[in-house]
């Protein structure tokens, strides 16, 4: 074992893992800085990603995809995001789209929509609203009885892959009066008329990937609805559930790159005649980041192998994804920091870092978010049952 703990894969993990390795070195890591530098979307990451089969990671066999396990996703994830953050991020938002649709879809919505996925025809995860991003149920789109389906409006904001996806999961209230369980969720196809995308936003980091608005006035047919009418938020909640096991894994990764860079440089930098390493004021904070580092893999993969064995992973979820974003925080700022002056400026790939790490501590899930999940169960645990 290395300084950093690593999992353990199956053979199949492996086998895919270090598929996934070589493509992370060999074309996603060389584009990293320009993808950044123009904001551009690498579409032929998404074919390199396509061919692999690695879009499809997540989705079972008998809808023809890899159906790996939880633990080999989140090792690739984890690859992808070490090399090029916003290729990882994209990865994450496949992810992200198909959940509700494994955990709540027809027959017809997994073959059609999970198949599509297969082949690069992303789905995306659309909830959050002007004023409802922490309160979810605060959402203000509508779905309205009209004809034998439903007329959605609203607009929806911040969505991951946004205008590359072709399918939007959309929630809406049916019932305002029900509150939260008045929301039901929707499959909406890009080219619906009465659904328009107008604005990308201009981000602080992830600059490779696409975020963008959803408007909606545009009608569905029945066949439209996701799951149960009137459970669409606990549908939301649980493919978050999961997706926060995918941004732990994307923090492990851009965390042990920025890990390495920092390592690197102060072993390469000698101030005063000795290296930087000789120095404990940063040898002592890249100790602490490797602790921390391997500390936040561990609950991760925890996290993951618990979802393998059908276990809730709602607390230690939310752990996961609270602490390894963290520690990428910590990670990044102390490759900055070892930089000194080249890291706070581009194209450093410290400087990068530390602008794509910020989001992981927000989307998916605030920290505060987290810990209110946390220190929810801890309440739980402590009402005596009768």
């Amino acid at each position: 074992m290395g300084v950093l703990w690593e999992p353990v894969l199956d053979e199949a993990g492996q086998r895919w893992l270090a598929r996934a390795r070589e493509l992370a070195e060999t074309q996603f890591a060389p584009l990293a800085e320009e993808l950044d530098r123009e904001q551009r979307y690498p579409w032929e990451h998404v074919q390199s990603l396509v061919d692999s089969g690695l879009t499809g990671m997540f989705v079972p066999t008998e809808y023809g995809g890899l159906g790996l396990a939880m633990t080999t996703i989140a090792a690739i994830t984890e690859e992808v995001s070490r090399a090029c953050s916003s290729t990882g991020a994209i990865l994450a938002a496949y992810e992200l789209g198909a959940v509700p649709v494994l955990l709540a879809g027809t027959e017809e919505q997994k073959r059609t929509l999970l198949g599509d996925l297969l082949r690069g025809k992303a789905i995306s995860f659309a909830l959050t609203e002007v004023g409802a991003g922490s309160d979810a149920a605060a959402i203000r789109t509508t779905a309205e009885r009209e004809g034998d389906g439903w007329r959605l409006r609203g607009e929806k904001i911040y969505i991951g892959n946004g205008g590359a996806s072709t399918h939007y999961v959309v929630f809406a209230k049916t019932d305002p009066a029900a509150g939260a369980r008045g929301i039901t969720a929707f499959l909406v196809r890009k080219d619906t008329d009465g659904v328009v995308i107008d604005r990308y936003e201009d981000k602080m980091g992830l600059r490779g990937t696409l975020t963008s608005n959803l408007k909606l006035d545009t009608w569905v047919p029945e066949s439209a609805i996701l799951g149960e009418p009137g459970r669409g938020l606990r549908l939301a909640l649980q493919t978050l559930d999961v997706g926060r096991v995918s941004v732990a894994a994307q923090a492990l990764g851009l965390a042990t790159a920025a890990f390495t860079l920092a390592s690197q440089e102060a072993g390469r930098r000698t101030p005063f005649g000795k290296s930087l390493l000789e120095y404990q004021g940063i040898s002592f904070r890249l100790a602490d980041v490797a602790t921390e580092l391997t500390a936040a893999r561990l609950l991760t993969y925890q996290a993951a192998g618990a979802y393998d064995r059908g276990e809730r992973i709602s607390t230690i979820g939310a752990m996961a994804k609270l602490y390894a974003s963290e520690v990428a925080h910590r990670a990044a700022d102390l490759a900055v920091q070892v930089y000194g002056g080249d890291g706070y400026c581009r194209p450093c790939p410290a400087e990068r870092l530390y602008r794509d790490q910020r989001i992981l501590e927000i989307y998916e899930g605030t920290s505060e978010i987290q810990r209110v999940v946390i220190s929810r169960a801890i309440a739980a645990e402590l009402v005596p049952t009768p």
